[in-house]
């Protein structure tokens, strides 16, 4: 696909997931700007995707974050195309679990990652799209967990509440701007090797689940470069007609019941 002319700001673009579909649209000839909260990060995957990258470290629940990452794209780049939103994360250490044992701090926290710092991106972008009169994409980052549980082994219940919110308000404002040429959709991965997966990927019992929940290509987890041509797909001008979509990327999880030993 040919991304030459198009600009791109990716939150959470630094690491894991983001910092792949970075390198997939900078192949591409995408211009891009990546954000992430840590300084290092930023400066390795600068170095990595390519010296004319743009990076900015900050939070993604600072609002001031997105519109700082706006200015200095629209400056360099002269117009963006879209958003891709990556960030997020698990609350469990502050008490995200099973309903009975959720702390107020886990539900507020992983809220607050998840869902508030999706809200503040799309709305900066929107509202970037609105001002200069143009079409654009946002694609937001979910998760099967949203709407497809696992009850025994991934028991984070404030961050499926979170994850299916995505769905809901992803799809709402996909119908809202849609009048304006705006597209929005979400995708929803299942079990993939990044940073946030650690304790997971090194859970043996977890990955024999695996074999059977998510069968496709040996049953193993997903590498954050098997999102790629779900993004390029979604975020390139071409596919204009689509919005509002959710779209899977689980190795067959949301299709297979999983068997425990």
């Amino acid at each position: 696909m040919d991304f030459k002319n198009q600009a791109y700001i990716i939150m959470g673009g630094t690491t894991g997931m983001g910092l792949a579909a970075a390198l997939a649209l900078k192949r591409n000839g995408a211009d891009l700007l990546l954000i992430g909260r840590n300084p290092e990060s930023c400066q390795k995957a600068k170095q990595e995707v390519g010296e004319n990258t743009l990076v900015l470290s900050g939070d993604a629940i600072d609002a001031n974050t997105m519109e700082e990452a706006i200015q200095m794209a629209h400056a360099a780049f002269g117009t963006i195309t879209g958003l891709f939103h990556v960030a997020g994360g698990s609350g469990r250490q502050w008490g995200d679990g099973p309903l009975d044992k959720i702390t107020l701090e886990g539900w507020n926290k992983t809220m607050e990652l998840n869902l508030t710092s999706m809200m503040l991106s799309n709305q900066a972008m929107v509202n970037y799209f609105l001002e200069h009169k143009k079409e654009g994409v946002i694609l937001n980052m979910g998760s099967v967990l949203g709407y497809s549980p696992s009850p025994k082994y991934f028991v984070t219940h404030a961050y499926a509440a979170a994850k299916s919110a995505i769905i809901g308000f992803s799809k709402s404002i996909a119908s809202y701007y849609a009048e304006h040429r705006v597209r929005v959709n979400v995708i929803a991965p299942s079990l993939f090797i990044t940073p946030m997966a650690h304790r997971a990927a090194k859970n043996e019992e977890i990955l024999k689940f695996l074999k059977t929940k998510q069968p496709l290509d040996g049953g193993r987890p997903g590498t954050s470069e098997d999102i790629n041509n779900a993004v390029l797909m979604f975020l390139h001008p071409d596919s204009r007609f689509i919005t509002g979509q959710v779209l899977a990327v689980d190795g067959g999880w949301t299709i297979s019941e999983g068997q425990y030993q």
